[in-house]
């Protein structure tokens, strides 16, 4: 298949990149910047010059960007580019992703593509929603992060656009990892200063999947899948918060395992106070402790991928020792 590709200089599209080529597909991929281009032609594809936020703005862009014209001739697309940060306002991320998203797919579909594959997050999730489990059929409720707030609403979008020659699947991974993921620098300069810090000494279950399985999931999904269904994917193997980060902490080069703890009965309200008081100041940076995190560590959450493995075909190919092994220096 021609498949067109965004996000592919990025983590996880530097490892798209690498999976559609070895499964026979060609990739051409959007590239912004000069470094962008050399890295995905690196990689193996074929680089179009061109910036997502051409495409932003209500109604669509003044002018139809060039680029454009290569959905004439392509597949499937593979949306994969993103600004994810844990803060920010909901203003932000609409205007940066979701936008540029629901005037892409709209592109899409005017130009016949057959498949239009959307990597969300299982972030719409976390938030008000606490089930310990979830999955396609749980209720979303409200998440506690505005990147993941805009992601739903993508999704929504999405599926609501009249776009009947254009199959939407919708990929929901949770936390994404793997060699070359660049998502835990910071976290990673500050362990090393002894910032690092437990909620519940990290007892609580969380769920991840390695960025190949991911990208496994996604060329499936370029002939697999229901239209307008979300698909949670992950490594199918959840496990202690403790257990992985302090593993995975290990092969950046941080010892995390003695960090102190914090309960969540003190952790929870400190959150909310600061956390809210950030956003009354309209802190640019997230304060040390927000909402998200309480959400994220201090509670326990897995993902139910049966949907993926019947409908997709999905099986997590990588498992936690071995993806463990590939980062170790």
């Amino acid at each position: 298949m021609r498949v067109f590709l965004t996000g592919g200089s990025g983590f996880l599209g530097q490892h798209l990149i690498s999976r559609l080529l070895a499964e026979g597909h060609s990739v051409i991929a959007l590239a912004r910047s000069t470094a962008s281009v050399r890295r995905v032609t690196e990689a193996g594809a074929q680089p179009v010059r061109g910036d997502l936020a051409e495409l932003a703005g209500r109604g669509g862009p003044a002018v139809t960007p060039a680029w454009l014209d290569h959905l004439r001739d392509i597949d499937a697309v593979v949306h994969a580019a993103a600004r994810m940060e844990f803060w920010g306002d909901d203003a932000g991320f609409r205007a940066d992703n979701h936008d540029p998203t629901v005037a892409l797919h709209a592109a899409a579909a005017a130009a016949g593509v057959s498949r239009f594959v959307l990597i969300s997050a299982a972030g719409v999730s976390i938030g008000t929603q606490r089930a310990t489990v979830v999955d396609e059929n749980t209720d979303n409720g409200t998440s506690a992060l505005a990147y993941g707030r805009v992601k739903l609403a993508t999704e929504n979008a999405l599926r609501d656009a009249a776009s009947p020659a254009t199959t939407l699947v919708i990929l929901r991974p949770p936390f994404i990892w793997g060699p070359g993921m660049t998502t835990m620098a910071d976290a990673v300069e500050s362990a090393r200063k002894g910032g690092w810090m437990w909620i519940d000494q990290g007892r609580h279950t969380m769920d991840f999947v390695h960025v190949d399985n991911l990208a496994d999931a996604a060329v499936l999904a370029l002939t697999r899948g229901r239209h307008g269904t979300p698909y949670y994917v992950t490594d199918g193997t959840p496990m202690t918060i403790r257990d992985f980060f302090t593993a995975l902490m290990a092969t950046q080069g941080a010892d995390v395992a003695d960090s102190r703890s914090v309960p969540l009965a003190i952790a929870a309200p400190v959150a909310a106070l600061v956390d809210g008081g950030a956003r009354l100041l309209r802190r640019r940076t997230a304060p040390s402790l927000t909402n998200w995190l309480i959400a994220n560590m201090g509670r326990d959450r897995a993902y139910d991928i049966s949907a993926a493995r019947t409908d997709l075909g999905y099986r997590p190919r990588i498992g936690f020792d071995a993806g463990l092994l590939e980062m170790m220096p």
